[in-house]
């Protein structure tokens, strides 16, 4: 019985190291982070950024590479839709310490992109500092005068896992996936 035992842990074991040397390996598996879009949490992925340090930074917070495509701060304006990262305010999971970062287009709409502007969010010291879960909010506030803004020239590759209404999975067998997109589930 007690060989028995043990042999299931080492199996248990060698079945963890492998999983764990397959992804190191492959970088097959980049882990989603949370976010919020219109109100609502999301889950997306950091895969590339064109900024060494913020490649750097995004690496260490999700302990998966980011790899750093200098290209990506030469896409056109109108091809990037903005990520808003909080720089301090409420402790959070977000990349800098702050809340997570919010998001502005869902990809059931024509603005969608993966590719994001990376626009730096502030609070000012005087200011009611809250979570924002929504673009308007943050605007709301930068009207105000509660925060600052700052767009960094910075792009970054973050597609979207979940949205609001909505959810990215693979179907079919392990040999032959097809990316598809559907409705969530109620």
């Amino acid at each position: 019985m007690k060989r028995n035992i043990i042999v299931v842990i080492l199996v248990a074991v060698l079945m963890a190291v492998f999983v764990i040397v397959t992804r190191a390996r492959t970088g097959a598996i980049s882990p989603p982070v949370t976010g919020y879009l219109d109100g609502q949490e999301i889950r997306f992925v950091h895969t590339e950024a064109s900024d060494p340090k913020v490649a750097d930074t995004l690496t260490a917070m999700v302990h998966s590479r980011v790899l750093v495509v200098s290209s990506l701060a030469q896409v056109p304006a109108s091809a990037l839709a903005n990520v808003y990262v909080f720089t301090n305010g409420l402790k959070g999971d977000g990349p800098l310490g702050g809340q997570p970062d919010v998001f502005d287009a869902s990809p059931t709409t024509t603005a969608y992109s993966p590719l994001r502007a990376l626009n730096l969010v502030t609070w000012k010291p005087a200011a009611s500092v809250r979570v924002f879960k929504s673009v308007a909010e943050v605007k709301d506030a930068e009207a105000r005068g509660e925060l600052t803004m700052q767009r960094l020239g910075v792009g970054i590759n973050m597609p979207r896992g979940t949205w609001p209404g909505g959810r990215r999975g693979w179907t079919g067998t392990a040999s032959r996936r097809a990316l598809r997109w559907w409705p969530s589930r109620p």
